[in-house]
């Protein structure tokens, strides 16, 4: 093949499909928000090639790091048109996996990617994922933001972080002491959180044939107003339980569901027998089983059934971990108790119904 070695017109980047200039706007929106979540430690500013970050006013610290992202939630995001919430989803559900060690959060740093840059969408991501950080006392110090064309569907990204907190030595919650007789207490989660969605969006978009916009009674809120529900943080009651060391061990019910995060926490030969009338789940769930007629285990390895975080407690400390839980206005459920795991079975967890 015959071909020209000069052009008529000069190629640039953003002839294939990146846009440097608007990349550069966000940039310096972050730049501006940012700051907001700093604490002293923060030791450089949003732009630098590395961030830095010192460990001040800690005897014995361990860190204790975790990556995630949002899943298929963000796909709800697109269809509403709504950005606002999946940031903060983001920064919650990091702050959970480690708040369940005693571990405080210290620095975030965000990962976003799309095929065409938006900035107005990636303003609102970036947004959310500020007002996470502050809600949780985390300094958000650095993030990567990539367009990279054909990748992704046009109008979609994807958006995943990183997170690094700390926990004196003697306080690691590691799960090592827990025993035959622990009482499981359940607290609320505030909907699906970023869990499940694929199956949901299956039921209710493709199924069901509702739209997002649409009305559902048996929700009382919009398709669009439920599954954006923002996934919460339990940062305040794990890090004050944790401090009183009342706490043994804490499962964030995050994908698997109960099934298979609570025996992440379990010692081996430990199961955990679970009431499952003990609570009652938000509407969406009992939706959700009914359009799909989901079978049991299914179900309950797809959704955290409105419990997203799991606390075991010595039956002895239980008094005084629920009057601090109380005082903070927690709600909880006493969901079941750990118990011997039955000879024979490879079951970790035993639902009662």
């Amino acid at each position: 093949m015959n071909f020209s070695m000069t052009q008529a017109r000069a190629i640039r980047y953003r002839d294939a499909g990146v846009d440097i200039d608007a990349a550069a706007e966000v940039v310096r929106y972050v730049k501006r928000l940012a700051p907001r979540t700093f604490t002293p430690n923060v030791l450089t500013a949003i732009g630098a090639f590395g961030a830095g970050f010192r460990l001040r006013g800690w005897k014995n610290p361990v860190l204790v790091s975790s990556t995630d992202g949002v899943g298929t939630k963000l796909k709800v995001a697109v269809m509403a048109g709504r950005h606002d919430t999946v940031g903060e989803d983001l920064v919650n559900h990091c702050v959970n996996d480690i708040a369940v060690h005693g571990a405080q959060p210290l620095f975030f740093m965000d990962y976003f990617a799309t095929g065409k840059l938006q900035v107005d969408v990636a303003q609102q991501v970036l947004s959310g994922v500020v007002r996470g950080c502050k809600a949780n006392g985390c300094a958000l110090i650095g993030g990567e933001l990539a367009e990279m064309p054909g990748l992704y569907p046009p109008g979609e990204y994807d958006l995943a972080g990183f997170i690094v907190g700390a926990v004196e030595r003697h306080r690691l919650i590691t799960g090592e002491q827990v025993r035959a007789g622990d009482l499981l207490i359940g607290l609320p989660s505030s909907g699906l959180h970023t869990n499940g969605y694929s199956l949901a969006r299956h039921l209710i978009f493709e199924v069901a044939g509702y739209k997002i916009d649409s009305y559902v009674p048996e929700l009382g809120c919009t398709v669009a107003e439920e599954l954006l529900r923002v996934h919460r943080s339990y940062l305040r009651p794990l890090v004050a339980l944790s401090k009183q060391r009342l706490l043994k061990a804490a499962a964030h019910i995050t994908g698997g569901g109960i099934t298979d995060n609570l025996p992440r926490v379990l010692p081996a030969g430990l199961a955990a027998r679970i009431n499952t009338r003990s609570w009652s789940p938000p509407a969406v769930f009992a939706f959700l089983k009914q359009l799909g007629n989901i079978p049991d285990e299914d179900y309950r390895r797809t959704f955290n059934l409105g419990i997203g975080m799991i606390l075991v407690f010595d039956p002895k400390q239980w008094s005084r971990a629920r009057k601090l839980l109380d005082k903070m206005r927690e709600s909880y459920s006493e969901i079941g108790e750990v118990v011997r795991q039955p000879r024979r079975t490879k079951q970790r967890v035993i639902y009662e119904e």
